[in-house]
């Protein structure tokens, strides 16, 4: 079976995506974004809410216990995904432009915080709720701190 030798600059297989060229001045370009302006607002307002709707409707779930949905429970679903949504749009805007670790710890206490609300619905202990959101928010500042310590500067620019 006979194969066509790759040549230099021609069209890279399907599913690669474009090495990263360097300008004569040393600064490396990347390839285009997909998506335009547009459609990067709509979704930095569209995602939130999305996930603000789900984490809504599990808290109501969990808040129910699998007994009948009431009026009560409708309306703490309703409230937790709009303060989710809120605080969620919030950090999005504003943590970029804190420096690495406090945007590392924004989004700690946001996940915690979240996390411990959501357990707290269930029929577990209110010590076991504080002692489960503290192991989730740890894990969190570990990942988000080195994902944040190792993509960008002091200043909070992106390196890569």
């Amino acid at each position: 079976m006979a194969q066509a030798a790759p040549a230099p600059g021609g069209t890279p297989r399907p599913g690669r995506t474009a090495p990263i060229e360097r300008r004569t001045s040393g600064v490396p370009v990347r390839s285009p974004d997909v998506f335009d302006a547009r459609t990067h607002r709509i979704a930095h307002i569209a995602v939130p809410v999305v996930l603000g709707l789900v984490y809504g409707y599990w808290v109501a779930a969990n808040a129910r216990q699998g007994g009948p949905i009431t009026g009560g429970n409708l309306l703490l679903g309703w409230l937790s995904a709009l303060v989710f949504a809120v605080v969620c749009i919030a950090l999005l805007t504003l943590a970029p432009r804190m420096l690495r670790e406090v945007h590392a710890l924004l989004w700690t206490a946001f996940v915690g915080i979240a996390f411990g609300f959501l357990y707290t619905q269930t029929p577990h202990s209110v010590w076991r709720s504080v002692i489960m959101s503290l192991l989730i928010a740890g894990c969190t500042f570990a990942v988000f701190f080195y994902r944040y310590y190792t993509r960008e500067d002091a200043f909070g620019r992106r390196v890569r």
